[in-house]
């Protein structure tokens, strides 16, 4: 089914190609030389920028705080974003990546393919698990020996004197969590507050990382397929440029969700997303540097699909997934499963529409 629905959309689109190109095109751009590695770059850059779609449709900070979210983590809206990204990641892998990964090893008659890829795979998740245990072990560092909160602490002092600091003493403070004056104490304890919130803000990004490095990592791939596709001819290269595109709007968007989780402000998560674009330029320039040798190629890039399809599976299974089920509104609860089946299902549609 997959191969007629594929069959069907790519003979339409030839058709609809010749005909735009004798109708509409103007003679100097019907007898322009082809050149491969251009058309190579601009597809990438095209799929780099459906990167920051998402502030389209996402709301910003401030229209949040209007609805009485002070943390974006805290929007329904953003958490059934969130339910779209696990099912679009799990979708990816299980119906596109590791598929294609299977296929190429299938090809090989000396390879055990179930063995390699799968390798690979488990490869991709212990590596982002252990990347995320030691950033994570950082920033949580100061969490084994919690303090008090500040505001108890300044009480205990003052009850220890009595309602006053001893004679003679202007300050004093406890334990580096808070310091009392005689003086402004509101402002200190507030200065004290907002250090103790942005030391917490740091080993939430972590998952956002991780995210990027994935995404980084999948868009070398985009880079590969859509420079491949170029080479063979115009009409191909086009054809995969758009496939890929319509296939990655839907995931930039989850992949968005994820990094507003993980503490990016809006403007900060779109330019972390054009940052990973340059992946696929790269992935772009290393399929038109190796066009003379595709088969060797394809062996030493063979490992990445299993190795991303490990990492996204990290992403969504361990980091992402969990809060979700911490949902105690039951009615959310549906929406976010309704998202996540609706990621998956799109996922789905993508593949049998544009995958070969």
């Amino acid at each position: 089914m997959s191969t007629n629905t594929s069959s069907f959309f790519d003979e339409h689109f030839a058709m609809l190609y010749s005909n735009l190109m004798d109708q509409y095109m103007p003679e100097y751009f019907k007898s322009f030389q082809y050149t491969p590695w251009v058309f190579s770059l601009l597809g990438s850059v095209v799929i780099g920028l459906s990167g920051i779609f998402p502030l389209i449709i996402i709301p910003t900070e401030e229209k949040m705080a209007k609805e009485g979210y002070k943390d974006p983590a805290d929007s329904k809206l953003l958490r059934v974003l969130l339910s779209f990204a696990v099912g679009g990641l799990l979708g990816d892998v299980f119906l596109h990546l590791l598929p294609e990964a299977w296929e190429g090893d299938n090809q090989d008659p000396s390879s055990h393919p179930s063995l390699r890829s799968g390798l690979w795979v488990l490869s991709g998740i212990l590596i982002f698990t252990i990347v995320e245990k030691i950033f994570s072990g950082y920033a949580s560092a100061d969490e084994e020996n919690p303090q008090p909160k500040c505001v108890e602490i300044a009480n205990c002092l003052l009850r220890r004197h009595g309602g006053q600091l001893p004679e003679g003493e202007t300050a004093e403070s406890c334990g580096g969590a808070c310091d009392i004056e005689d003086v402004d104490k509101v402002c200190f304890l507030r200065e004290r507050e907002q250090k103790s919130k942005e030391k917490k803000e740091q080993p939430k990004k972590v998952a956002g990382y991780l995210n990027l490095l994935a995404n980084s990592i999948d868009n070398f791939t985009h880079g590969l397929a859509v420079a491949g596709s170029f080479l063979v001819s115009f009409r191909h290269g086009v054809l995969a440029t758009f496939a890929i595109l319509l296939h990655e709007i839907p995931h930039e968007v989850g992949d968005f969700a994820i990094l507003l989780r993980s503490g990016f402000s809006r403007w900060d998560a779109a330019r972390a997303q054009l940052l990973t674009a340059g992946a696929g330029l790269l992935g772009a320039l290393v399929a038109i540097g190796g066009s003379g040798v595709t088969s060797a190629m394809e062996a030493r890039t063979s490992w990445i699909m299993p190795f991303t399809a490990g990492g996204f599976l990290h992403i969504a299974l361990v980091t992402v997934l969990p809060d979700l089920l911490k949902e105690e509104d039951r009615k959310e609860s549906v929406k976010q499963l309704v998202a996540l089946i609706f990621g998956i299902a799109l996922m789905a549609v993508m593949t049998m529409l544009f995958e070969h």
